[in-house]
């Protein structure tokens, strides 16, 4: 198995690092501006997001809720550097983010948040599996 880590003091492949960190910054300006085409591109079918609720949700949930308005992100950034840990197709972010949104027509946020992603590379593109996000008290 090969083993990359970057922000831990390993020997992280900074090309790969950087794509993953790249990917995700895309993915998030993605659900911002509600752009389903890339949104849909960057997400596997079979994705779930645990919400800081405790929530599992679908990509078909999440998406569509997006795609209606239901949550309306506002703002979404990283607000730490993007910690990045790749194994042979496999790779695990973690940060905090900024994070402001509408959900149902109500204000969320500002809120800081830390976000776990796990990403898989599937017919040579990274997309996102699994989506854990944790509000910061």
């Amino acid at each position: 198995m090969t083993t990359e880590h970057e922000g831990d003091g390993g020997d992280a492949s900074p090309t790969g690092a950087e794509l993953l960190r790249a990917t995700e910054r895309e993915r998030l300006r993605a659900l911002v501006a509600a752009d389903l085409e890339v949104a849909e591109r960057l997400h596997v079918d079979d994705f779930q997001l645990i919400n800081p609720a405790g929530a599992v949700v679908s990509r078909w949930q999440y998406l569509g809720w997006i795609a209606s308005g239901e949550i309306d992100y506002r703002v979404w950034e990283p607000d730490s550097p993007i910690e990045v840990r790749l194994y042979d197709g496999v790779a695990l972010l973690r940060y905090q983010a900024r994070m402001e949104a509408f959900r149902g027509g109500r204000q969320w946020g500002p809120s800081r948040l830390w976000h776990t992603d796990t990403y898989e590379r599937r017919n040579g593109q990274w997309q996102c599996v699994w989506s854990h996000a944790t509000e910061i008290q």
